[in-house]
């Protein structure tokens, strides 16, 4: 079976999620979703599935090596040891996101689900692209002890799946048993609050109980301020995920000596090597929220360029064990790009004009070629339909970009 399967058939109800989500905002008058915004979370998701397809190898031998060389026991599936490894992920899965707070290595990584001033269903697709590989060693005793890989594989898919239904502001304040013992939308969206008294708070993935127990549980009482305390105010996925780790370059090269200079890496975010102490940052509540202005042209320019980029990660995550390392990777590089200039548009950048005619034909060489090489009786087809793809874009794009900006 194709280990990807599981999130292809995520996907749709996934999409289905977002336009109902849509469909009630628009019923209560509500405005919880902006197109810029919302694009870039769900191209900060493809990248994430991107780079999953490469990262997943290494933690699945990761954890199979650990198991079969220094587990000290082997413990069957069975539906009560299912249930303990679910009991115990979630616990780990704590004090990863905990962690992921308070430590400034792994907050870099982590930050970009959190840099999104929106608060909506597609904020949880949002999701770092090397987060699962920094914080893989926290999850460790779940293979020492020895339960099944399969245990372990469908534990992380149940966390992952609960936790994209509670990143919404449709649904309110459950009722209270549910409230006290699960992780919810109410709970989580203080998690993703700049409030003072709401940050590094409720850390919980489906249990909230952990929170209440190590002390750091708050309840949603006024109303929550999504973002970080100091936004990146960009569109662009790559950045979303790098940008921390190029503030701790900047604070590693101010360290005046080689202790500080390790310190950036475990000490808390917001750390300051020049003073060794954390200053107090004062959030402005009434801060504008980041926004750009893009021609409703190139905004349905977008729409299309993001569909498409979602139709190929579906088909290169289908395919992607059928293909050679060259198209694996060139398919990456492509579909990554994509996500960057759909960004760089949004922010109205000068080279993205350029860029996204380099690639256009990068994209109509890269598929001829694959077709090529792995389909080569379907290649007849592709090479017109890919052809007028192409010059239909470039016509698109290029009048698009002489039209006004407007909101």
């Amino acid at each position: 079976m194709n280990p990807n399967l599981p999130i292809l058939i995520a996907i749709p109800f996934f999409v289905i999620a977002i336009f109902i989500e849509l469909w009630y905002q628009k019923k209560k008058n509500q405005k919880w979703y902006r197109l810029n915004d919302a694009i870039t979370n769900l191209n900060i998701g493809i990248g994430n599935q991107v780079f999953s397809l490469f990262i997943k190898a290494i933690l699945l031998w990761s954890y199979a090596y650990t198991m079969n060389e220094f587990s000290f026991f082997r413990l069957e599936n069975t539906w009560y040891n299912f249930l303990f490894c679910i009991l115990l992920f979630d616990f780990l899965f704590y004090w990863a996101h905990r962690w992921s707070h308070e430590i400034n290595f792994l907050w870099g990584a982590h930050v970009v689900h959190h840099s999104s001033e929106d608060y909506n269903l597609s904020v949880a697709l949002r999701q770092s692209w090397i987060h699962n590989l920094i914080a893989f060693f926290i999850f460790l005793p779940i293979p020492l002890i020895g339960f099944h890989p399969q245990t372990f594989i469908l534990a992380a898919s149940i966390q992952t799946l609960y936790q994209f239904w509670i990143h919404t502001q449709a649904i309110k304040k459950l009722p209270w048993w549910i409230e006290f013992w699960l992780n919810t939308p109410s709970h989580h969206r203080v998690h993703h609050g700049v409030n003072p008294q709401y940050i590094d708070k409720n850390h919980g993935g489906l249990l909230i109980i952990w929170d209440r127990i190590f002390g750091t549980f708050e309840e949603e009482k006024e109303e929550v301020k999504y973002g970080i305390t100091q936004n990146i105010n960009s569109w662009n996925p790559a950045w979303a995920n790098w940008h921390y780790y190029h503030d701790m370059w900047k604070l590693f090269r101010k360290a005046p000596n080689l202790w500080l200079k390790l310190k950036v890496f475990f000490a808390k975010p917001g750390w300051d090597p020049t003073t060794n102490s954390i200053p107090n940052y004062s959030v402005d509540l009434n801060r504008r929220v980041y926004d750009t202005q893009t021609s409703k042209s190139l905004q349905k320019y977008v729409i299309v360029q993001f569909c498409l980029a979602v139709f190929a990660l579906s088909a290169f995550m289908w395919f992607f064990y059928e293909l050679s390392w060259f198209f694996r990777i060139s398919n990456s590089i492509l579909i990554l790009l994509t996500g960057v200039i759909c960004g760089g548009i949004f922010e109205n950048k000068n080279w993205v004009y350029k860029a996204e005619y380099l690639r256009l034909f990068l994209v109509l060489i890269n598929l001829n070629v694959l077709y090529l090489k792995h389909f080569p009786n379907w290649f007849s087809i592709t090479f017109i339909a890919s052809l007028l793809g192409f010059v239909f874009f470039i016509i698109w794009f290029y009048k698009s970009s002489l039209q006004p900006k407007v909101l």
